[in-house]
């Protein structure tokens, strides 16, 4: 049996008025992958907050690790490796001095240290950069040595809020392979994010959250299973056609989307939704058949996109 290593019940988080969290339950079991998802403003990185003993809860009962974030704190996050939605590394020194200071933070030795660093450059594919500039690197390369730092003391459980926000399709996939090989090396991710793909890339189970709540919760293909149809038809129609079309697109299937930019068919066989389309002659510009993915789950659960 594996160790479950969060537990929250009833969890809230409030700024003044605000709630941000309202009263959600989840577990994290030691090895899986799990996700936050959810459009911004959902929760997650207050609850990710909550989880790295930052910011204390309002409500509920939260151990991690086995220990009380709000009493234990200090404890806790030296067991933690965390990746914050900004890389705030040190932008006027070189990679390895970054390393080795955030080391020192942990009172790691230094001859420690070294072997450590050159082993995590080389795995997040930096070795060459180890004398450079931080300012010096791209985008991708610092997401990187981020990931290098939130490991560097070794932590039982690695915390990452939004990994690969405004990065380019080439560097999140170099990232999502660092973090499938750490995966496979049997360390526990906990992951927030928005973009679907990654989540279904990444996570063993995940939740999905809109505001503060939790509205669905399972494997990404269980989910996905769950709550859509196998196939997905995009129509796209030239600019003022799709608002006249509402009546006859909804005819096409149970289950239908009109988004400002296209509509979407819920079916399943893509095939013979796209036939109905001709032979009713509504003319899209383009026509996508897809397979169903989290943000059509989203769209179901919530009505809008996971990006809103």
């Amino acid at each position: 049996m594996t160790e479950t290593l969060i537990t929250a019940k009833g969890l809230v988080k409030k700024f003044d008025d605000f709630v941000a969290v309202d009263g959600i339950d989840f577990e994290v079991q030691q090895g899986e992958a799990f996700g936050f998802l959810g459009p911004n403003g959902a929760g997650k990185t207050s609850t990710m907050r909550m989880i790295g003993a930052v910011s204390p809860i309002t409500g509920g009962s939260l151990r991690v690790l086995g220990l009380d974030p709000t009493t234990e704190g200090p404890r806790l996050r030296s067991r933690l490796g965390v990746v914050p939605q900004e890389n705030n590394l040190d932008e006027e020194i070189t990679v390895y001095d970054n390393l080795m200071m955030y080391g020192r933070y942990f009172d790691i030795p230094r001859s420690i240290l070294k072997d450590r660093i050159t082993e995590l450059l080389e795995f997040v594919q930096l070795a060459d950069k180890t004398h450079a500039r931080v300012s010096a690197l791209s985008g991708g390369m610092k997401r990187r040595v981020t990931i290098a730092r939130g490991l560097i003391n070794e932590p039982d459980m690695f915390i990452l809020d939004e990994p690969t926000t405004g990065l380019d399709p080439q560097a999140r996939h170099v990232l999502w392979d660092r973090l499938y090989r750490l995966k496979q090396q049997g360390v526990t991710l906990i992951i927030t994010t928005h973009y679907m793909d990654e989540a279904e890339q990444l996570c063993d189970r995940l939740v999905v959250m809109d505001g503060g709540r939790i509205v669905a919760e399972g494997s990404p293909r269980a989910l996905i299973e769950q709550y859509t149809p196998r196939d997905v038809v995009e129509l796209r129609f030239a600019v003022g056609v799709l608002e006249t079309l509402t009546g006859q697109i909804e005819e096409l299937s149970d289950r239908t989307e009109t988004l400002a930019d296209r509509a979407l068919i819920y079916t399943d066989d893509a095939e013979k939704t796209i036939a109905l389309v001709n032979e009713r002659n509504l003319d899209p510009e383009t026509v996508l058949a897809r397979r169903s993915t989290l943000e059509d789950v989203f769209l179901r659960l919530t009505g809008r996109t996971l990006v809103d």
